[in-house]
């Protein structure tokens, strides 16, 4: 392939969603991930939480009308944020508990730790921290790992189980083996908002 016929590759800059609850939405998302609004109209808003002009848009209006059957139709399952360090991640966790907002699942995916949320609108959101610390290397985990291509869903965890062991010093690497080994099995069986029937 020559120069002038070689794919450009752009990097995903937003999401848009739709919703019926603009300002339940931005109360949310600045929560749960720091956003803060850049503009806001009737019709919507664009959000960002770092030096990009809009990470989130959202847009509204009064023909727009919730989906009963949301989980059951073809769409886009979740977006996901991710964290400079697995410490954030369960900072985070401590600062969303304490504010009432749950996960709907948490799962050691090998190269990435992940929580899963849902928003207002019930659009599940990934909270995650690499757990290699480089994208070379959970690149490579993906492709390579004998454990990935066995279970590319991951190992469910009970968050509350690993927070207890993090505040008494263990450390990120060694709770990221123990939870990927299974040991802090979530007591509910695992919501992935997919239904499975």
């Amino acid at each position: 392939m020559t120069e002038s016929n070689a794919t450009a590759r752009p990097r995903l800059h937003h999401v848009n969603l739709k919703t019926c609850r603009l300002d339940e939405m931005i109360d949310w998302y600045a929560t749960v991930v720091g956003v803060s609004v850049q503009h806001k109209f009737p019709g919507g808003a664009w959000l960002t939480n770092d030096d990009a002009n809009h990470r989130i848009a959202l847009l509204t209006s009064p023909a727009i009308c919730d989906d009963a059957d949301k989980l059951r139709h073809s769409g886009l399952h979740h977006t996901a944020f991710e964290f400079d360090s697995y410490d954030d991640l369960l900072k985070t966790y401590v600062r969303l508990e304490a504010a009432g907002i749950q996960p709907h699942a948490c799962l050691d995916h090998g190269m990435t730790t992940s929580m899963y949320y849902v928003d207002p609108d019930g659009n599940s959101v990934e909270l995650q921290a690499d757990n290699f610390g480089d994208w070379s290397q959970s690149s490579a985990y993906m492709r390579e790992s004998p454990d990935f291509k066995r279970d590319p869903i991951g190992t469910p965890f009970e968050p509350k189980l690993v927070v207890e062991q993090w505040k008494s010093g263990a450390s990120a690497g060694e709770l990221r083996r123990r939870t990927f080994a299974g040991e802090f099995k979530p007591a509910a069986p695992l919501n992935l908002r997919f239904p499975v029937d």
